[in-house]
C-alpha cells in the first residue's frame, strides 16, 4: 500500500469506498451513519485540487482501499474524513492515512491534528486513543471545532455520543 495524492478520475472510487466504510455502523445499530452519503464528486475534487486529498493505494492495482481529506480548523488540521474498506481494515491503511496527514500538516506550520468522532464505536475513539489523540473538554474547543459539532448535531449525529480529539504535532501515531 502507498499513499499518495487522489486522482480525479478516481473520485467515484472514493465515494464507494466510503460506503463500504459505512457498512459495518449497521452492526451497532446506527444504520443512518451507514445509509449517510458519501462526500459530493465536487466537495472531494476541491480538497484534491487544493491537495488535501490522499488515498491509501493497494500496491500492483493502485486502487484505492482508503481516503483521508483535511481542512484548515482553529490552527489545526482536521481530519474531515478518513475511510478505509472493511477489506483492508485491520492493516494499518488509517494509521499511514493520518500519519500522512500529519506530515503535512507540519510542513504547513499546524500545531495538531483534530477530529470529531463517535465516542462509543471502537473503531472510532478508541482507536485514535491508541493513535496518541486525547478527547478535548468542550471548554477546550476553538469556534471551528464548535461550528463543525453544530454542524454534525444538525445532520443528526448527537443521536449517539461524539468528541472532538487532538494531537500535537510532531505526532507519531502508536500501535
Amino acid at each position: 500500500m502507498r499513499i499518495r495524492p487522489a486522482h480525479r478520475a478516481e473520485l467515484p472510487l472514493l465515494q464507494d469506498v466510503e460506503r463500504a466504510a459505512g457498512e459495518p455502523f449497521r452492526t451497532l445499530g446506527m444504520a443512518a451513519v451507514a445509509d449517510d452519503d458519501p462526500p459530493p464528486l465536487g466537495m472531494l475534487d476541491s480538497y484534491r485540487r487544493d491537495g488535501r486529498c490522499w488515498t491509501a493505494a493497494e500496491e500492483g492495482t493502485d486502487l484505492p482501499v482508503g481516503y483521508l481529506i483535511v481542512d484548515r480548523v482553529d490552527g489545526a488540521a482536521h481530519i474531515e474524513q478518513v475511510s478505509v474498506t472493511p477489506a483492508a481494515s485491520r492493516r494499518g491503511v488509517g494509521r499511514a492515512l493520518i500519519g500522512h496527514a500529519a506530515a503535512w500538516a507540519e510542513g504547513q506550520g499546524l500545531a495538531a491534528l483534530t477530529l470529531t468522532t463517535f465516542a462509543e464505536v471502537p473503531w472510532n475513539a478508541p482507536y485514535y486513543a491508541r493513535l496518541g489523540f486525547r478527547t478535548l473538554a468542550p471548554d477546550e474547543l476553538g469556534e471551528g471545532l464548535r461550528s463543525i459539532r453544530a454542524q454534525e448535531a444538525e445532520h443528526g449525529l448527537n443521536r449517539w455520543p461524539r468528541v472532538c480529539m487532538r494531537a500535537e504535532l510532531p505526532f507519531r501515531p502508536g500501535p
